[in-house]
């Protein structure tokens, strides 16, 4: 029998899984690769893989049979129902110990249930989101594990080595158990929705409200890529900017405006709704593209409902340097309100996330990137114990500082009919959050009249509920709380 040689084994060899695997085969390590269509083992190994290290295998059993003990797998496969196929293949094949890592984005809860059901095989089970696309997957990714935190010593140097660096320091580490990998790569790409977002809103006030060229657009976002917004986004957005067609014309304005999405946006609104945590950026971010999925329908109104000229008369520089100021702050509440929600989630499922590492891990490789992550970083550093990143000395002077041109870009906004749901809604979470008094104890005062749900007084003890008899023909209420 043919002694173990491989490192590690990745099973799927789609874009991600392709070039992780020749990340691994450039830094000395050896991998097994196989794929459920076996003829794209062999085209993989007749192409990229040509001349390396890489092994190829047809079959789960001699994938197994490759790795050196414990045997790490990892799944470089669709979401979902492939991932538990797998995972039920592979559990008779391997031996106490062995490792299963799943690299692609599943779901969070589902990798909770998936590191029960493995570790109760006696085997030790990864949930890590890798972020980066082709290019981070090749050359290095931001890495973010979670699972059984037995199987982290066994794969730690492979991940790190892999992984991106910045000033020397990995874009990887270790998150916690089950889930907590997952669930920040869930937050991620949350944040990546509203990234994308703001700048669309900007490239949109540009183009529509002040009828900018596509080179003057990219001159501008060139610009801004030196300074606070430096990030991968930006960079990109500016080359976005500069790419012709064909014919020489802007390539961005052939491109369909019916935006795509795969679904992580979806699950952090979702779970922030669960958490009871407002992430309302990411959530306008997810609607708007929503929205655009609706192009028929868009249409069909553009030829109905009538709105005000899209443009923007006002001084070109400084409706510029406003709006410089308004993506700016709302990136800001954007990330304070990724991170209220990972704190959250932390406290529910009992991870305890360091948000400090966190930032770090984002700094690069991952489409997030950016000179910003640092920061945040730094508050962290400095605060461990942080609740909420607008309440970081530094921060609230950058929002605070951001505020006059963030509301004046808004208005002019509105005035123009150009829609700015992240500016807008990261606006309004802004004002709500510094605000002493809400007119929420108009609301509870409804619900209570309507349905005796009760509410607290601002004279008495918190955790002392009332109800107040509003018509005169209502019965006693036994409620002592009420669901926020």
């Amino acid at each position: 029998m043919t002694e173990p040689t491989a490192d590690i084994g990745v099973i799927g060899l789609a874009v991600m899984g392709r070039n992780l695997i020749m990340n691994m085969n450039d830094h000395g390590y050896v991998v097994a690769a196989y794929n459920r269509t076996t003829e794209r083992v062999d085209e993989f190994l007749q192409d990229d893989a040509a001349g390396s290290n890489v092994i190829g295998v047809h079959s789960l059993e001699g994938l197994v049979a490759s790795l050196k003990k414990p045997r790490r797998v990892m799944l470089m496969i669709k979401a979902g129902a492939p991932i538990d196929a797998s995972i039920d293949a592979l559990i008779p094949l391997l031996d106490d110990g062995d490792i299963i890592i799943d690299g692609g984005n599943s779901l969070y809860t589902d990798t909770i249930d998936r590191t029960q059901r493995v570790e109760g095989a006696g085997l030790r089970y990864i949930g890590t989101g890798v972020s980066g696309g082709e290019e981070g997957a090749r050359h290095g990714p931001s890495i973010m594990p979670g699972g059984s935190p037995e199987a982290w010593p066994f794969v730690k140097e492979i991940f790190q080595t892999i992984s991106a660096h910045v000033e020397g320091v990995p874009c990887c580490d270790w998150l916690g158990t089950d889930g907590a990998g997952h669930y920040v790569k869930m937050v991620h790409n949350g944040i990546e929705y509203g990234d994308m977002q703001v700048i669309g809103e900007a490239y949109d006030i540009m183009h529509r409200g002040l009828g900018m060229s596509h080179e003057d657009m990219h001159a501008v976002f060139t610009e801004w890529d030196r300074g606070k917004l430096d990030s991968y986004l930006i960079e990109i957005t500016s080359d976005i900017m500069a790419t012709k067609d064909e014919d020489g014309q802007p390539l961005l304005e052939k491109i369909l405006d019916a935006a795509g999405q795969k679904g992580t946006g979806k699950w952090t609104v979702i779970s922030s709704m669960e958490m009871g945590q407002p992430v309302s950026l990411v959530g306008e971010a997810v609607y708007a593209r929503v929205v655009s999925a609706l192009k028929d329908q868009r249409v069909v109104a553009s030829g109905v409902l009538s709105g005000p000229e899209a443009r923007i008369g006002d001084d070109k520089q400084l409706v510029l340097a406003d709006l410089h100021d308004a993506l700016y702050a709302s990136k800001i509440v954007s990330y304070a309100q990724g991170f209220m929600l990972m704190d959250a989630a932390g406290d529910e499922y009992g991870w305890d996330l360091d948000f400090s590492l966190i930032a770090s891990m984002w700094r690069g490789g991952c489409i997030i990137r950016s000179k910003f992550l640092s920061e945040i970083m730094k508050a962290y550093q400095e605060q461990p114990e942080l609740r909420q990143l607008l309440l970081n000395e530094f921060f609230a002077h950058e929002v605070q500082a951001a505020q006059a041109g963030w509301r004046r870009t808004v208005a002019r906004a509105i005035a123009a009919g150009i829609p700015t749901p992240a500016y807008s809604s990261a606006l309004a979470f802004y004002d709500a959050y510094r605000t002493h008094r809400l007119p929420a104890n108009l609301i509870q005062a409804q619900r209570d009249y309507f349905g005796a749900h009760t509410y607290e007084r601002i004279d008495r003890e918190r955790g002392e509920f009332f109800h107040t008899n509003w018509t005169g023909t209502g019965g006693d209420v036994s409620s002592t709380t009420y669901e926020v």
